[in-house]
């Protein structure tokens, strides 16, 4: 049982004012998406209940679903932000593709999308729908399913926006892509529904940022959704950044789905937000697909994480690595459930997933589940998880060298962190996030080595 108790009032208003407005523009089968998706949302509402539901049973919605955020219907975002204002919060680089989003609406004026022929296309979700592209109807919320997941289902009835990337077969992108969503603080309880479509054609690669920031401190709501479909040998170097305000409430929801020899290689990197919650799902639906995701969250004062991690083997001779790394302070709580399944005829299977966990406070929590499910017999699969302090010993001998106890501490809990940025092969993302995390470790305590 996940249907919600509280009042949905608010959002259907929402959603019928967008129907109202758009109904008679969009094209009837975007309009029907909407419908059905509401249809289940109403149906299933947000995952309050826990008891017997194993997704959310460390997690609660409860405030997210009774703050009852609004979608506002903005057809200008503002124009008094610039790239400046966007420079304090993300990652920023003129050679890249930009493409940025404001309240869940592009913004053309900060943006430099790409639509060449025969290359690499890069624009808004609602243009390209708008031109009658046929890739967007055929893909688009193929692979993110509505039918047992109300944020999917909540995100597909408001969408209305988001990015479309499709890489034609061969196509080698020059730089990078960076989608920037931003919330601005511009509405009061707002709620914004990004959505991401990225398409790599045969033998293509790309390299992705999404980047979810706030440019003002206020509660507001973030239910993104993500699909990539990667073709035949297909490479896609995918990078996801979460800087929200620390009042938000942030959904991801991400499905990727391979084919065969394709690669992605993924990495997620959490700092922000009241409550957050990562849903991933990969399928390598096809002989020599393989995938490594990496993550690194760190959570301090009383910000809730949690990573859903599901890789689905489907087929023989695929690979995947999973390696997630959190670091906990004050009163935060890390969830981590990682589950690979390797199906009946997925012979040859090669997995591997790990979870390590770096606790600074002893009111810090991490609860992590990591499993597998195998019913294939000549498999190599392996899982672990961690959870523990600084080692007192290791303190003391950096404090017996000459380090006072915050240096060498910060020192170690760097290192911690390092080994996951490190496998950010984009340069200037990777100098970013170094200094990100570096300036965010918290100051040592007494607690620092012992519990």
């Amino acid at each position: 049982m996940t249907q919600t108790s509280v009042k949905l009032e608010t959002y259907r208003t929402g959603f019928d004012a967008l129907l109202q407005e758009t109904e008679a523009t969009d094209p009837q089968w975007l309009t029907d998406l909407r419908r059905e998706a509401w249809s289940r949302f109403n149906k299933l509402g947000f995952p309050t209940a826990r008891r017997g539901n194993e997704k959310w049973k460390y997690t609660s919605v409860r405030p997210l679903a009774a703050a009852n955020f609004d979608s506002p219907l903005v057809i200008n975002p503002p124009e008094n932000i610039n790239t400046a204002d966007l420079r304090r919060v993300a990652p920023w680089n003129d050679a890249w593709t930009n493409l940025v989003f404001l309240d869940g609406h592009f913004a053309g004026y900060l943006s430099n999308p790409q639509n060449g022929a025969g290359q690499i296309m890069v624009t808004n979700l609602a243009d390209a729908i708008a031109s009658g592209n046929p890739d967007v109807q055929r893909q688009l919320a193929k692979h993110a399913n509505t039918d047992d997941d109300g944020f999917t289902a909540l995100n597909t009835a408001f969408l209305r926006d988001g990015a479309f990337i499709n890489v034609p077969a061969g196509h080698i992108a020059a730089t990078p892509v960076h989608l920037i969503f931003a919330t601005t603080g511009q509405f009061e309880h707002a709620a914004s529904y990004p959505r991401t479509l990225l398409l790599a054609g045969a033998n293509s690669r790309v390299t992705v940022l999404e980047s979810y920031v706030s440019l003002a401190q206020a509660p507001y709501f973030t239910n993104a959704v993500t699909e990539i479909v990667l073709e035949d040998g297909a490479q896609v170097e995918h990078y996801r950044l979460l800087l929200e305000s620390a009042d938000a409430f942030h959904v991801g929801t991400s499905r990727v789905h391979q084919s065969k020899d394709s690669t992605i290689s993924s990495a997620s990197f959490a700092k922000g937000a009241a409550m957050a919650r990562q849903d991933v799902q990969i399928i390598l639906d096809a002989p020599g697909a393989s995938c490594s995701l990496n993550g690194l969250y760190m959570t301090t004062g009383e910000q809730h994480i949690d990573n859903l991690i599901n890789i689905d083997h489907a087929k023989p001779y695929t690979k995947s690595r999973l390696f997630y790394k959190g670091i906990l302070d004050g009163k935060s709580k890390a969830v981590f459930g990682g589950t690979v399944l390797v199906r009946k005829d997925a012979q040859k299977t090669d997995a591997q997933q790990t979870d390590k966990n770096l606790l600074l406070s002893r009111q810090a929590e991490v609860d992590s589940k990591p499993s597998l499910l195998i019913y294939a017999d000549d498999v190599q699969c392996a899982h672990g998880a961690t959870a523990g302090h600084l080692d007192k010993d290791t303190l003391f001998y950096m404090q017996s060298r000459g380090l006072d106890r915050e240096s060498a501490s910060r020192i170690l809990i760097h290192a911690f962190a390092s080994q996951i940025i490190d496998t950010v092969e984009l340069e200037p993302l990777r100098d970013y996030l170094d200094d990100l995390f570096l300036a965010a470790i918290p100051t040592a305590s007494l607690e620092f080595g012992s519990r």
